[in-house]
């Protein structure tokens, strides 16, 4: 895993963000707040991206993955997954 540092968001130049040297744009998470506030119809969709707001705080590959949804109406299978496994991951380390 690629060292970890902090640099300002790029929207509001204000908040800081955790980003590894992979990060091509770097937003905090109030500036995505209002997309990912989006209404979701499907209810299975509704039941998966229920998580407690913490965990689209901490992780912006989380947020993405929900504002593709909300932006484009469909995932792919590796998203799914992939969005799966960060969950899982992060339910661990909370334990």
């Amino acid at each position: 895993m690629p060292p970890l540092y902090k640099q300002l968001c790029f929207r509001c130049k204000k908040n800081y963000v955790t980003v590894s040297s992979r990060t091509k744009y770097a937003v905090c998470f109030p500036c995505q707040e209002k997309e990912l506030n989006g209404v979701i119809k499907d209810a299975k969709m509704k039941k998966f991206f229920k998580l407690p707001d913490e965990f689209y705080r901490e992780n912006a590959f989380l947020r993405d993955i929900k504002i593709n949804y909300l932006r484009y109406g469909k995932l792919s299978e590796r998203q799914v997954e992939a969005f799966k496994k960060v969950v899982k991951k992060m339910r661990e380390m909370r334990e």
